[in-house]
């Protein structure tokens, strides 16, 4: 599982924020004109974000998948979550002019990585709720990996914030899994992200 998941990492080897422009081009007169310049990515930026659309997507699909397999509201609750941040990465999608790369039937990714790991995931959490919360808490684990590595890689503001953001809400969606996995008596051991990383956020 790990080896598909790797591919989560920007396919380089390795969830509404604000969308930020460079500073306006200047017309004729020293007046900003009506549209301000947009910066291009590089094409790192530019996978990342074609990446990152389907990786909320498989998390959004996962969960309504467990949800009506299992009718536990924690994955009908954060599969709303994973659709806004699904709507915030095609926000960047379109700003940047970039085709998206969603597939519109649930469970189909173009990513072949992201379908392998979408039908080891879902096979997992057909076995029981307690495989189905593990399979929450592992998605969350990974994308928390993988935003931290997009953090410290995104050079455009609005890039950077959108990640922040989608940080924050996997880490309340990982506090989620855990405890609705902890009433059913099973601890869930990190990983991809530290022990230390994984305490201050269950922690909060």
């Amino acid at each position: 599982m790990k080896q598909s998941i790797s591919r989560r990492h920007f396919l380089t080897g390795s969830l509404a924020a604000a969308t930020l422009v460079s500073a306006p081009a200047f017309a004729r007169g020293g007046r900003a004109s009506s549209q301000a310049a947009v910066v291009p990515l590089s094409v790192s930026e530019h996978d990342l974000l074609i990446f990152m659309r389907e990786e909320e997507k498989l998390a959004r699909d996962v969960y309504l998948a467990m949800y009506n397999m299992w009718r536990h509201n924690v994955f009908n609750n954060i599969a709303v979550s994973e659709q806004r941040h699904m709507d915030t990465m095609k926000k960047l999608l379109d700003k940047y002019q970039i085709q998206d790369p969603a597939q519109s039937a649930a469970g189909a990714f173009t990513d072949q990585g992201l379908q392998s790991l979408y039908d080891t995931l879902i096979a997992r959490g057909s076995k029981s709720l307690v495989d189905a919360l593990i399979v929450g808490c592992t998605i969350e684990d990974v994308d928390i990996k993988d935003l931290q590595i997009a953090i410290d890689s995104a050079t455009h503001v609005d890039l950077d914030v959108t990640f922040q953001h989608l940080m924050e809400g996997s880490g309340n969606h990982l506090r989620a899994f855990v405890s609705a996995l902890g009433a059913e008596g099973v601890s869930y051991v990190p990983q991809y992200i530290s022990g230390d990383l994984f305490n201050a956020i269950i922690s909060l």
